[in-house]
């Protein structure tokens, strides 16, 4: 099973910003674990919908060459709790990107309001990991087309966001 904690991309520059929206909804069977009686989206699982904004990013800006993961979370700051019918957009914008990782600054907003602000790290696995296989590129290449971002996005010089053509041999 995968999970998406992004709905769909609204903006997407490679390796300089990426928004994206989440509508949360009773259906989705956590929150009625977290808290029984006051279903409220975990705070962890907004962070990784921010993670999953920014990583996306991160990734396409390598082509989805590099082994992206969530390194560290340098800060998080929530203003509240998000429930059920909330609409949370996700900002994530490019702070760096360098040889062995990336930060990302991101922030949520709910209907127009500051609901949290963190700081998140990614690194890039190379050394000692070149033979595992954490996970397959073209699974990213699966959800950025699922999520809109091809549709949407723009590439570093303005032009479309293209689909690498090595991920379209695969």
């Amino acid at each position: 099973m995968r999970w998406y904690w992004i709905d769909r991309f609204v903006e997407f520059e490679s390796g300089r910003r990426a928004k994206a929206i989440k509508v949360i909804s009773l259906a989705e069977e956590h929150l009625h674990d977290h808290f029984p009686g006051y279903p409220v989206m975990p705070n962890t699982l907004i962070i990784e919908g921010v993670a999953q904004t920014g990583g996306l990013l991160v990734c396409e800006y390598g082509q989805f060459a590099e082994k992206v993961v969530l390194a560290k979370i340098s800060k998080a700051t929530f203003f509240g709790d998000a429930v059920a019918g909330d609409v949370l957009i996700y900002t994530t914008d490019v702070d760096y990107i360098k040889k062995d990782g990336a930060m990302v600054t991101g922030t949520v907003h709910r209907e127009g309001e500051l609901f949290a602000e963190m700081e998140l790290v990614f690194a890039h696995l190379s050394t000692g990991h070149e033979d595992r296989t954490l996970f397959e590129p073209v699974t990213f290449l699966k959800m950025m087309r699922m999520l809109g971002a091809f549709e949407i996005g723009h590439a570093a010089d303005g032009g479309p966001l293209i689909e690498p053509a090595h991920l379209l041999e695969s």
